[in-house]
């Protein structure tokens, strides 16, 4: 590339106001040089051809942000149908369910965790949980039903149970009755984990003919994956999410779109902290791919860069 390539745009003073929309901020964002806020502007363009384009969007993500007011967010992403498909961790079925039959509360990080379980109170992170509204409210949720799936067949794939657990939780507010009603599947690779995954369990103790039948989610995933003109994933942090979207696309060849944003780094050589430039080396990624690694935490980008899309 010749010298006056490379000095092509100079670097622009971001200018905001009170009259300033997240869309106009974001747009500022791409020639202000630097440092995160011009990797998030190439993130808002990448996802921006994904909802565009005849694309199937992958959206994969943890747990710990659905504790958060961030669920609100991916629930509007998942309301407006800007993705195809969701693989997730089993606690945030804990959380969807959780928030949409009681409460979370703000909390702290700085706070003694000896008296917080003296006073039945869960921390994750800065959020409070107290014990009535997590096991207990979730048990209450969880055991009718799989009484009433139960009666009506023995045996279930994972995402047809999440498909039941959205559309008996029945609120506006929820991500997963939102993607039960707009048919966006719902994986979650590592279903026995966490409080809903213990209600199963302990159902299967009582029914032990009841069965989920996890193949038959990898067999619906490939379906999607085989089928697929185009693929783009939006991924969220790492570990058993970010790796499932990743691999199955790897049997076509890799993801055309990928926008990853994380706080883990690659020098312990984890999954988290892999760049997807690694998944190039494993076809997960396509080599030709548009893609971009943002560092920050995502209940901050996440507002920021679906905030400007919506």
């Amino acid at each position: 590339m010749q010298r006056d390539q490379l000095l092509r745009d100079t670097v622009v003073d971001i200018k905001a106001s009170r009259d300033t929309t997240i869309g106009q901020l974001m747009e500022s964002f791409a020639r202000s040089g630097g440092f995160t806020s011009s990797k998030i502007y190439t993130a808002y363009s990448i996802i921006r051809k994904m909802v565009d384009e005849e694309n199937t969007t992958f959206l994969s993500f943890p747990a710990d942000i659905i504790s958060t007011g961030t669920r609100g967010i991916i629930n509007e992403v998942v309301k407006r149908g800007l993705v195809d498909v969701i693989i997730t961790t089993n606690g945030t079925l804990d959380h969807d369910i959780a928030r949409t039959v009681s409460n979370y509360y703000c909390g702290a990080f700085e706070f003694s965790d000896r008296k917080l379980r003296d006073l039945g109170i869960n921390r994750l992170g800065s959020v409070f949980i107290p014990d009535e509204s997590y096991g207990k409210a979730i048990e209450a949720f969880m055991m009718p039903l799989l009484d009433e799936l139960y009666s009506r067949k023995k045996e279930w794939a994972g995402y047809e149970i999440v498909k039941e657990i959205g559309l008996r939780l029945g609120s506006d507010s929820s991500i997963l009755y939102n993607a039960a009603k707009n048919g966006i599947p719902v994986f979650v690779p590592g279903m026995t984990d966490g409080s809903v995954g213990s209600q199963m369990w302990s159902f299967y103790e009582m029914h032990r003919d009841f069965k989920i039948n996890l193949l038959e989610d990898e067999h619906k995933l490939s379906d999607i994956v085989f089928e697929a003109k185009k693929t783009g994933a939006i991924m969220i942090g790492g570990g058993i999410s970010k790796h499932h979207t990743i691999w199955w696309n790897q049997f076509r060849g890799g993801l055309d779109y990928a926008v990853y944003i994380t706080t883990a780094q690659e020098y312990d050589g984890s999954l988290s902290g892999a760049k997807l430039e690694e998944a190039i080396s494993w076809k997960k990624v396509r080599e030709d791919a548009e893609f971009v690694n943002v560092y920050g935490d995502a209940t901050v980008i996440l507002p920021l860069l679906f905030g400007a899309i919506l």
